[in-house]
């Protein structure tokens, strides 16, 4: 490992530790690990338990995204697996490090998750800087200080709010540490392909450059082509927000006063107030928001189970629902307006928990985002 001995905070080196957070354009913790010219070990922790939430789609964009930043900063990324609360604070003593700096994560498993490493570290602080949203969860609130249930209020707010420009920083941010000079406590690992086939390129650099054609092409008719399943003319940025490779704030700075760049804020802002849902109700994951409604009846034995098998499989004989529910089995994606068709079908006309298909899109998406997809169903099933 690192021989260092401890001196000034400025002669010891940091840990930035990747998480939702898959790039390195527009990224607080990177300018708060650099300070004071700090040397920074760049890493990601492979957890056992991203495999027992993740499907093969999602693990695919990761190893990508991975790839991508790897490949940016010439090699400089150590990729170690193991559980968090174990590698963050073996890395962290192997080079000495002052702090280890991290995005700000607002799920239940990831504040769990850093709660755990937080103890683990010690007297090595465990640093917050930004979030993967433009207005992080808490930050607005009404004026008695309780979280909004209704998003018309919410909106309003948060544009009152506002966030902070983008953050300038890049690949020569920092000087990066090499993971050769770890030694024996980097535990390196190689990152894995070949686990799915994606049907669009995944990382920082597909992310920007697939964000500057949807912008020059096709953001000024969003507002009406954003409900049209049969006009490509969505972003397909819900992939690249989910895992960080491109942040809300480089999209909203290119969004003029149009009518089209305005819709598409105004989708931004339902990201947030779902994550601040989740944020302020946890139970919501997978129990309904207003709880009135579990007494609702729905269908769960075996020939309710043979109906899901039917929908899983585009067999219901609904054309649209069908055509969906295929596009989604064979590529990990499905336009939105077809979403909320087919979460209606499964809850209101086959009479099936809302859970089974939440659970079945997180298996299937590449974009499967806990807060927007489990809420995005509670919408549909209106509960």
């Amino acid at each position: 490992c690192r021989a260092r001995a401890r001196g000034s905070m400025k002669d010891m080196p940091t840990l930035l530790w990747f998480r939702r957070d898959l790039r390195l354009h527009d990224l607080p913790a990177l300018l708060d690990a650099a300070q004071e010219d700090s040397e920074v070990l760049a890493c990601y922790v492979l957890d056992p338990r991203l495999h027992a939430s993740s499907g093969p789609r999602r693990l695919q964009y990761l190893y990508d995204a991975l790839r991508d930043i790897r490949d940016q900063l010439d090699g400089r990324l150590l990729v170690t697996e193991g559980r968090a609360e174990e590698r963050i604070p073996a890395l962290a003593k192997a080079v000495d490090a002052s702090a280890v700096h991290v995005s700000g994560d607002f799920s239940p498993y990831g504040k769990r998750r850093d709660a755990a490493v937080r103890d683990a570290l010690g007297d090595i602080p465990l640093e917050e800087s930004g979030s993967p949203y433009l207005v992080s969860p808490g930050r607005v609130t009404k004026d008695d200080g309780t979280p909004y249930k209704v998003f018309t209020p919410y909106f309003r707010a948060w544009r009152e709010h506002g966030w902070r420009a983008p953050a300038k920083t890049g690949p020569k941010s920092a000087t990066w540490i090499d993971p050769n000079d770890v030694g024996r406590a980097a535990k390196a690992t190689d990152i894995p392909d070949g686990v799915a086939e994606l049907d669009l390129p995944a990382g920082e650099t597909a992310a920007r450059k697939a964000w500057k054609s949807f912008v020059k092409n096709k953001i000024a008719d969003y507002g009406d082509d954003r409900n049209r399943p049969d006009v490509d003319g969505i972003s397909r940025m819900s992939a690249h927000l989910k895992f960080g490779t491109i942040h809300p704030r480089t999209l909203a700075a290119d969004l003029t006063s149009g009518e089209g760049p305005q819709a598409y804020l105004r989708e931004l802002a339902f990201r947030d107030f779902y994550a601040t849902v989740l944020d302020s109700w946890p139970r919501s994951v997978w129990w309904n928001w207003n709880k009135a409604f579990d007494a609702i009846a729905v269908d769960e034995d075996a020939d309710a189970k043979r109906r899901f098998e039917t929908w899983k499989a585009g067999k219901t004989g609904f054309p649209i629902v069908d055509a969906g529910m295929r596009q989604l089995a064979e590529s990990g994606f499905m336009h939105n307006r077809v979403r909320m068709i087919t979460a209606s079908f499964l809850v209101k006309d086959l009479h099936l928990p809302w859970q089974w298909g939440a659970r079945w899109f997180l298996e299937q998406l590449v974009d499967g985002d806990m807060a927007s997809n489990q809420h995005g169903w509670q919408w549909a099933a209106g509960c």
